[in-house]
């Protein structure tokens, strides 16, 4: 619940409006779909908040032993374990302490993972061309992921789309997170526009709102 609030949270409803705007427009001039998701996190990272919990109760039970046992091997073993829990619950309260015990490929591939989960979940691999196209956010791990449907990587390979999401972590690295999204969106259009272009009866077949979880 938390985390989808942050997700809610993340643009305000006027830059909604413009990433629906900027969504729609680049739409109107090509048969590619384009959608944007933002999550909390892409994952619980569980071990994180386990090796947090031992790593933080350690901490503290060491200054308490030294302070008042001694420094005493048999107090700080048991002062450890019970400080264990309420040191992982601080770590499960306040996710971003996870990233510190969380490595750079971990949270690149869980991202990844669970863009392409979105992508399916979300049904934007049924447009009828397989021109779907998916800017994913995921706040916790402060990562960017732009996916696309089968359709669209016979012509823009992935190394092009992730120039997109590099665009985006940047902006919001900057403050302008909206900025950036609109930007990366519409320099995304004007490849979609090149090999997709619109043609006649094309629908609008996925929301332009942004989605959040």
């Amino acid at each position: 619940m938390e985390n989808n609030s942050k997700a809610k949270r993340f643009f305000t409803e006027e830059e909604k409006r413009r990433i629906e705007e900027t969504t729609r427009d680049v739409e109107s001039r090509t048969i590619g779909e384009v959608a944007v998701m933002v999550v909390g996190c892409s994952n619980q990272y569980i071990e994180a908040e386990i090796l947090g919990g031992i790593f933080l109760g350690g901490i503290i039970s060491l200054i308490i032993t030294a302070l008042y046992f001694n420094s005493s091997v048999w107090s700080f073993i048991p002062v450890s374990f019970i400080l264990f829990f309420p040191s992982r619950f601080l770590f499960r309260k306040f996710p971003v302490l996870k990233t510190s015990f969380t490595g750079f490929r971990r949270k690149e591939e869980t991202v990844r993972q669970r863009a392409v989960r979105a992508f399916h979940e979300k049904g934007l691999y049924k447009t009828r061309k397989n021109t779907g196209v998916l800017f994913f956010i995921s706040i916790l791990e402060r990562k960017v992921w732009v996916l696309a449907d089968k359709g669209i990587h016979k012509r823009i390979e992935q190394e092009t789309l992730n120039k997109f999401a590099i665009t985006v972590s940047q902006g919001i690295k900057e403050g302008r997170a909206c900025d950036s999204l609109c930007d990366a969106i519409r320099e995304a259009g004007e490849l979609l526009v090149k090999h997709f272009p619109a043609t006649p009866g094309d629908t609008d077949e996925l929301s332009n709102k942004v989605m959040t979880e």
